[in-house]
Protein backbone atom coordinates (compact mmCIF):
# COMPACT_ATOMS: atom_id res chain seq x y z
CA UNK A 1 0.00 0.00 0.00
CA UNK A 2 1.70 3.40 -1.14
CA UNK A 3 1.54 5.92 1.51
CA UNK A 4 -0.27 9.57 1.00
CA UNK A 5 1.58 12.56 -0.50
CA UNK A 6 0.67 15.12 1.91
CA UNK A 7 2.45 18.61 1.72
CA UNK A 8 5.95 19.03 4.04
CA UNK A 9 6.24 23.23 5.30
CA UNK A 10 3.28 23.88 3.03
CA UNK A 11 5.21 22.00 -0.46
CA UNK A 12 3.19 19.36 -2.01
CA UNK A 13 4.84 16.44 -2.56
CA UNK A 14 4.72 14.82 -6.18
CA UNK A 15 5.63 11.08 -7.06
CA UNK A 16 8.47 10.45 -9.26
CA UNK A 17 6.54 9.43 -11.79
CA UNK A 18 5.00 13.37 -11.47
CA UNK A 19 8.57 14.50 -11.28
CA UNK A 20 9.59 12.90 -14.46
CA UNK A 21 6.62 13.53 -16.79
CA UNK A 22 5.82 17.37 -15.20
CA UNK A 23 7.10 20.08 -17.13
CA UNK A 24 7.56 22.15 -14.15
CA UNK A 25 10.18 20.32 -13.25
CA UNK A 26 13.29 21.28 -14.30
CA UNK A 27 15.58 20.12 -11.89
CA UNK A 28 15.91 17.28 -9.88
CA UNK A 29 18.00 17.10 -6.33
CA UNK A 30 18.63 13.55 -5.78
CA UNK A 31 19.56 12.84 -2.01
CA UNK A 32 18.81 9.09 -1.28
CA UNK A 33 20.75 5.35 -1.23
CA UNK A 34 24.13 5.66 -3.51
CA UNK A 35 22.99 2.30 -4.84
CA UNK A 36 20.07 4.19 -5.90
CA UNK A 37 21.83 7.05 -7.64
CA UNK A 38 22.32 5.68 -11.06
CA UNK A 39 19.23 4.76 -11.55
CA UNK A 40 17.73 7.88 -10.53
CA UNK A 41 20.12 10.03 -12.42
CA UNK A 42 19.62 7.99 -15.98
CA UNK A 43 15.92 8.54 -15.29
CA UNK A 44 15.93 12.11 -14.70
CA UNK A 45 18.28 12.93 -17.84
CA UNK A 46 16.17 10.86 -19.90
CA UNK A 47 13.44 12.69 -18.77
CA UNK A 48 15.04 16.38 -19.79
CA UNK A 49 15.84 17.59 -16.43
CA UNK A 50 19.52 18.98 -14.96
CA UNK A 51 20.59 17.07 -11.65
CA UNK A 52 22.39 17.62 -8.20
CA UNK A 53 23.04 14.20 -7.20
CA UNK A 54 24.92 13.58 -3.45
CA UNK A 55 28.01 11.80 -3.92
CA UNK A 56 29.27 9.72 -5.02
CA UNK A 57 27.13 9.58 -7.52
CA UNK A 58 27.59 6.00 -8.69
CA UNK A 59 29.02 3.28 -7.47
CA UNK A 60 31.25 2.61 -10.22
CA UNK A 61 33.26 4.58 -12.51
CA UNK A 62 31.97 3.47 -15.91
CA UNK A 63 28.46 3.99 -14.82
CA UNK A 64 29.59 7.83 -13.72
CA UNK A 65 31.04 7.83 -17.07
CA UNK A 66 28.51 7.19 -19.21
CA UNK A 67 25.59 9.32 -17.47
CA UNK A 68 28.38 12.58 -17.82
CA UNK A 69 27.59 11.59 -21.84
CA UNK A 70 24.34 11.23 -21.82
CA UNK A 71 23.68 14.36 -19.78
CA UNK A 72 25.94 16.37 -22.81
CA UNK A 73 23.81 14.32 -25.49
CA UNK A 74 21.11 15.95 -23.78
CA UNK A 75 22.08 19.36 -23.20
CA UNK A 76 22.10 19.24 -18.94
CA UNK A 77 23.83 19.98 -16.12
CA UNK A 78 24.94 16.89 -14.11
CA UNK A 79 26.68 17.80 -10.86
CA UNK A 80 28.21 16.18 -8.11
CA UNK A 81 27.79 17.60 -4.47
CA UNK A 82 30.91 17.71 -2.88
CA UNK A 83 30.60 20.04 0.30
CA UNK A 84 33.59 19.06 1.71
CA UNK A 85 35.68 20.69 -0.44
CA UNK A 86 33.55 24.17 0.77
CA UNK A 87 34.49 22.99 4.33
CA UNK A 88 36.62 25.40 6.15
CA UNK A 89 39.08 22.67 6.89
CA UNK A 90 39.56 21.97 3.74
CA UNK A 91 40.50 26.07 2.90
CA UNK A 92 42.93 25.72 5.53
CA UNK A 93 44.77 22.29 4.60
CA UNK A 94 44.84 23.85 0.54
CA UNK A 95 46.79 26.96 1.97
CA UNK A 96 48.90 24.81 4.28
CA UNK A 97 49.92 22.32 1.28
CA UNK A 98 50.69 24.63 -2.03
CA UNK A 99 53.76 24.96 -3.25
CA UNK A 100 55.07 22.49 -0.64
CA UNK A 101 57.23 19.42 -1.36
CA UNK A 102 55.56 16.66 0.08
CA UNK A 103 57.17 13.36 1.48
CA UNK A 104 54.74 11.42 3.27
CA UNK A 105 51.58 11.69 4.45
CA UNK A 106 48.16 10.06 6.12
CA UNK A 107 44.60 10.80 6.60
CA UNK A 108 42.35 8.77 9.35
CA UNK A 109 38.84 9.09 9.54
CA UNK A 110 37.42 7.49 12.84
CA UNK A 111 33.11 7.25 13.55
CA UNK A 112 31.24 5.26 16.28
CA UNK A 113 29.62 2.21 15.43
CA UNK A 114 26.57 1.45 17.96
CA UNK A 115 25.50 -1.93 18.19
CA UNK A 116 21.46 -1.55 17.55
CA UNK A 117 22.75 0.06 14.22
CA UNK A 118 25.55 -1.36 12.53
CA UNK A 119 26.65 1.19 10.45
CA UNK A 120 28.92 -1.05 8.19
CA UNK A 121 26.44 -4.44 7.91
CA UNK A 122 26.11 -6.07 5.00
CA UNK A 123 22.68 -3.92 4.25
CA UNK A 124 24.59 -0.90 4.52
CA UNK A 125 26.99 -1.69 1.85
CA UNK A 126 24.85 -2.81 -0.23
CA UNK A 127 23.14 0.83 0.48
CA UNK A 128 25.74 2.88 0.03
CA UNK A 129 28.40 1.25 -1.00
CA UNK A 130 31.84 -0.62 -0.35
CA UNK A 131 34.02 1.77 2.32
CA UNK A 132 36.20 3.34 -0.15
CA UNK A 133 32.76 4.74 -1.77
CA UNK A 134 30.77 5.30 1.25
CA UNK A 135 33.93 7.30 2.43
CA UNK A 136 34.90 9.08 -1.55
CA UNK A 137 34.99 12.40 0.79
CA UNK A 138 38.42 11.69 2.22
CA UNK A 139 39.95 10.65 -0.72
CA UNK A 140 38.58 13.27 -2.80
CA UNK A 141 40.67 15.56 -0.17
CA UNK A 142 43.78 13.59 -0.73
CA UNK A 143 43.53 13.91 -4.50
CA UNK A 144 42.44 17.95 -4.64
CA UNK A 145 45.12 18.59 -2.15
CA UNK A 146 48.48 15.79 -4.25
CA UNK A 147 46.80 15.65 -7.01
CA UNK A 148 45.71 12.35 -9.05
CA UNK A 149 46.98 9.12 -7.14
CA UNK A 150 47.90 5.71 -7.47
CA UNK A 151 46.78 2.24 -5.35
CA UNK A 152 49.57 0.61 -3.79
CA UNK A 153 48.16 -1.84 -1.63
CA UNK A 154 44.34 -2.26 0.24
CA UNK A 155 43.40 -3.88 3.07
CA UNK A 156 39.93 -4.75 4.59
CA UNK A 157 39.47 -6.07 8.56
CA UNK A 158 36.15 -7.25 10.06
CA UNK A 159 35.57 -8.49 13.37
CA UNK A 160 31.23 -8.96 12.56
CA UNK A 161 30.83 -9.71 16.33
CA UNK A 162 32.47 -6.68 17.52
CA UNK A 163 30.91 -4.39 14.86
CA UNK A 164 34.75 -3.23 13.87
CA UNK A 165 35.92 -2.22 10.51
CA UNK A 166 38.88 -1.25 9.80
CA UNK A 167 39.94 0.00 6.06
CA UNK A 168 43.83 0.64 5.18
CA UNK A 169 44.45 2.10 1.93
CA UNK A 170 48.47 2.55 0.80
CA UNK A 171 48.25 5.44 -2.03
CA UNK A 172 51.10 6.87 -4.08
CA UNK A 173 51.51 10.70 -5.31
CA UNK A 174 52.83 11.06 -8.83
CA UNK A 175 56.41 11.78 -7.26
CA UNK A 176 56.10 8.58 -5.34
CA UNK A 177 54.84 10.23 -2.19
CA UNK A 178 53.48 7.47 0.13
CA UNK A 179 49.53 8.30 1.22
CA UNK A 180 47.98 6.63 3.62
CA UNK A 181 44.28 6.44 3.79
CA UNK A 182 41.96 4.77 6.84
CA UNK A 183 38.90 4.21 7.58
CA UNK A 184 37.69 2.63 11.41
CA UNK A 185 34.40 2.40 12.31
CA UNK A 186 33.74 0.51 15.91
CA UNK A 187 31.78 1.16 18.98
CA UNK A 188 33.73 3.23 21.63
CA UNK A 189 34.97 5.24 18.87
CA UNK A 190 34.54 8.56 18.17
CA UNK A 191 34.14 10.57 14.97
CA UNK A 192 37.36 12.53 14.55
CA UNK A 193 39.46 13.21 11.49
CA UNK A 194 43.23 12.64 12.13
CA UNK A 195 46.03 13.59 9.60
CA UNK A 196 49.38 13.80 9.60
CA UNK A 197 51.66 15.34 6.35
CA UNK A 198 55.18 15.85 5.87
CA UNK A 199 57.02 17.98 3.85
CA UNK A 200 60.65 19.16 3.47
CA UNK A 201 59.84 22.46 4.83
CA UNK A 202 57.79 21.08 7.96
CA UNK A 203 54.87 18.94 9.28
CA UNK A 204 51.46 19.74 9.63
CA UNK A 205 49.66 17.13 12.70
CA UNK A 206 46.24 17.24 12.74
CA UNK A 207 43.78 20.04 12.15
CA UNK A 208 43.36 23.64 14.05
CA UNK A 209 40.06 24.60 15.22
CA UNK A 210 39.48 26.52 11.91
CA UNK A 211 36.19 27.76 12.63
CA UNK A 212 32.22 26.74 12.08
CA UNK A 213 31.52 25.38 8.65
CA UNK A 214 28.40 27.98 7.19
CA UNK A 215 25.93 27.34 4.86
CA UNK A 216 28.44 24.89 2.64
CA UNK A 217 25.31 22.76 1.25
CA UNK A 218 23.78 26.23 0.01
CA UNK A 219 27.10 26.84 -1.28
CA UNK A 220 27.43 23.98 -3.44
CA UNK A 221 23.67 24.35 -4.34
CA UNK A 222 24.93 28.07 -5.88
CA UNK A 223 27.80 26.24 -7.78
CA UNK A 224 25.22 24.02 -9.27
CA UNK A 225 23.09 27.30 -10.52
CA UNK A 226 26.35 28.93 -11.65
CA UNK A 227 26.79 25.96 -13.80
CA UNK A 228 23.05 26.20 -14.77
CA UNK A 229 23.85 29.85 -16.21
CA UNK A 230 27.02 28.90 -17.66
CA UNK A 231 29.04 30.69 -15.66
CA UNK A 232 31.42 27.49 -15.60
CA UNK A 233 34.26 27.51 -18.66
CA UNK A 234 34.11 24.29 -20.69
CA UNK A 235 38.04 23.55 -19.03
CA UNK A 236 36.75 23.82 -15.33
CA UNK A 237 34.03 21.88 -15.66
CA UNK A 238 36.44 18.90 -17.61
CA UNK A 239 39.08 19.24 -14.69
CA UNK A 240 36.29 18.52 -11.81
CA UNK A 241 34.94 15.57 -14.33
CA UNK A 242 38.38 14.09 -14.55
CA UNK A 243 38.85 14.52 -10.68
CA UNK A 244 35.42 12.91 -9.67
CA UNK A 245 36.17 9.62 -12.22
CA UNK A 246 39.67 9.57 -11.34
CA UNK A 247 38.18 8.85 -7.13
CA UNK A 248 35.54 6.76 -8.09
CA UNK A 249 38.05 4.73 -10.37
CA UNK A 250 40.27 4.11 -7.25
CA UNK A 251 37.30 3.74 -4.96
CA UNK A 252 36.44 1.09 -7.38
CA UNK A 253 40.23 -0.56 -7.71
CA UNK A 254 40.47 -0.16 -3.95
CA UNK A 255 37.31 -2.52 -3.65
CA UNK A 256 38.15 -4.84 -5.92
CA UNK A 257 41.41 -5.11 -4.41
CA UNK A 258 39.93 -6.16 -0.73
CA UNK A 259 38.07 -8.22 -2.33
CA UNK A 260 40.54 -10.25 -4.06
CA UNK A 261 42.07 -11.23 -0.16
CA UNK A 262 39.08 -12.63 0.79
Amino acid sequence: MRRELGNIDEVRQISLEDALSSEEVEVAFICSESSSHEDYIRQFLNAGKHVLVEYPMTLSWAAARDLWKLAEQKGKVLHEEHVELLMEEFAFLKKEVVGKDLLKGSLLFTVPRYLSFPTASPLEEERFGFPAFSGISRLTWLVSLFGELSLVSATLEERKEDQYMKMTVCLETENKRPLTWIEEKGPGLKRNRHLSFHFKSGSLENMPNVGVNKNIFLKDQNIFVQKLLGQFSEEELAAEQKRILHCLWLAEEIQKHCSSKK
